[in-house]
């Protein structure tokens, strides 16, 4: 009896170890590849590097007086 009782725990264990085991590993999304363009000899060719853009200075967004006072007035 002991033994029967011993099998079916064993069994249930391993079973249940084997369905934590088996979901464990991250399911993430595939990449998508971006084709490549070829040259006529069949060799990758190199993709142009982007253009720096320069920075902007920054402007200030305060309002003159006499601006406030338009608004003020609307």
């Amino acid at each position: 009896m002991a033994g029967l009782v011993e099998t079916l725990v064993k069994g249930v264990i391993d079973s249940v170890l084997k369905e934590v085991l088996k979901k464990t590993g991250a399911k993430r999304a595939s990449r998508r590849t971006k084709r490549q363009t070829r040259d006529p000899e069949g060799r990758f060719t190199p993709s142009p590097s982007p253009k720096r853009v320069k920075a902007r200075k920054q402007v200030s967004k305060r309002r003159t007086a006499a601006a406030r006072s338009k608004q003020r007035s609307v």
